[in-house]
């Protein structure tokens, strides 16, 4: 049996989705996790302890996959900025778990940078375990579409991917386009280079008839919702999308529409009010959308295809994606999807067939895109039958099957 050692330091797989540090990476990790314990695979996911109330083990991945908890300096949630500085004891706490449980990992799979430098240390702790790399997001990328400097990587982090990409025998890019990008900005070594998707869990996501989706989200049968998910920050160009909602012609899309959207913490006080969240509230009040915008928070996973299955479109009008799991998740619920055409979204939505591709930043683009889905039940009702045959091909147990064929190259290899 093969054994997994899955790194994912700065963020837990079992985390409620749309907070700061939670996202498509979460899930990415979790389900992956789940399908290689179908296959027989053993897998412990390591993350740094943010609670010390949660339990340090617990086995909610199944298969007897276990989530560690390990404690890495205060057990409470810490800025990225400060996470660097926790990864000796990270390190530490792992290999005394695998001392007092008496196990050989046969690969270490890491998780963004800093998880990187953790599998480094390891790896050399270990004798040289291979290790399986997969970034998520590149630090160069969200450098060119920073819009303030607070948006920015910083150095460590640009200094912390290159060690990384010298170090692990392999990394994993979701598309065609991340493979171009580790080239063309870190001059990564081609031979190390895989592309290997994320996937989907079909049994989870797949179409809801509308009518029952609604009804269980408290919707009303003519509700109309155009509908985002995800992190509430500059680069998932949320404020492109509110303009895009206010310049809508009734007429055009016969009935009212309104945009909802999951993610953030939009009923906190304003002093604890993100930045991101407090301007585009008031962009929203500036364009006088009224009741056309609502921010409902962070929602959970079980509800996720409920909200799909409803919307008439999602929409992801980000200025970066590596992947886009939102997107795959909206399609393999046979809901059309409206993307910017950046990253892994210009591969993974297919224009004029699962949805429509755009260019970022351009509002009266993306409002021409909602008014002929929105004005169009044939166009819609074709383009979601298509993205969900489409995402088919995303399930988790055929990607989930290369990314095995990469470990085993890698242990064969090493033995």
């Amino acid at each position: 049996m093969l054994r997994i050692a899955m790194l994912s330091y700065h963020t837990c797989p079992l985390a409620t989705l749309g907070g700061k540090d939670t996202g498509g990476m979460n899930v990415y990790v979790r389900d992956l996790t789940r399908e290689l314990g179908r296959m027989g695979i053993h897998v412990d996911v390591f993350t740094r302890s943010q609670d010390e109330h949660v339990p340090h083990v617990v086995h909610e991945l199944g298969f007897g996959n276990r989530v560690v908890h390990v404690p890495s300096g205060p057990e409470t949630p810490k800025a990225k900025s400060e996470l660097a500085n926790y990864i000796p004891d990270f390190v530490e706490g792992i290999k005394q778990f695998a001392i007092e449980k008496g196990i050989h990992y046969d690969v270490i799979h890491s998780h963004y940078w800093m998880s990187g430098l953790a599998a480094e240390a390891l790896s050399d702790a270990w004798g040289g375990t291979p290790i399986v790399h997969m970034f998520h997001t590149l630090g160069e990328m969200k450098n060119r579409v920073a819009r303030s400097e607070s948006e920015r990587a910083g150095v460590d982090r640009l200094k912390g991917e290159r060690q990384v990409l010298r170090r692990a025998d392999r990394i994993i890019a979701a598309t065609i386009a991340e493979i171009t990008q580790l080239r063309f900005l870190y001059r990564a070594e081609s031979r190390k280079l895989v592309i290997v998707p994320p996937g989907v869990d079909t049994s989870h996501f797949y179409p809801i008839p509308a009518d029952e989706a609604k009804q269980y989200l408290g919707l009303k049968p003519e509700n109309r919702m155009v509908l985002f998910v995800g992190r509430i920050e500059p680069l998932k160009g949320l404020d492109t999308l509110i303009q895009a909602m206010s310049c809508l012609d009734l007429q055009e899309i016969h009935r009212p529409v309104h945009l909802a959207i999951i993610g953030g913490e939009p009923d906190v006080i304003p002093e604890d009010m993100t930045e991101e969240m407090t301007r585009l509230q008031k962009l929203c009040d500036d364009l006088c959308m009224g009741g056309m915008v609502v921010f409902l928070g962070k929602r959970g996973q079980d509800t996720l295809p409920y909200y799909y299955s409803a919307a008439e479109v999602v929409v992801m009008p980000s200025l970066y994606e590596s992947f886009g799991m939102v997107a795959l998740e909206a399609m393999a619920c046979g809901t059309p999807v409206i993307a910017s055409e950046v990253g892994g979204l210009g591969y993974l939505v297919q224009n004029d067939v699962t949805g429509y591709t755009i260019p970022d930043s351009d509002p009266a683009e993306l409002c021409e895109k909602l008014a002929s889905l929105l004005g169009d039940a044939n166009l819609r009702e074709s383009m979601g039958q298509r993205a969900a045959e489409y995402a088919l091909d995303y399930a988790w147990e055929k990607i989930a099957a290369r990314i095995v064929e990469v470990y085993m190259g890698l242990v064969k290899d090493s033995r």
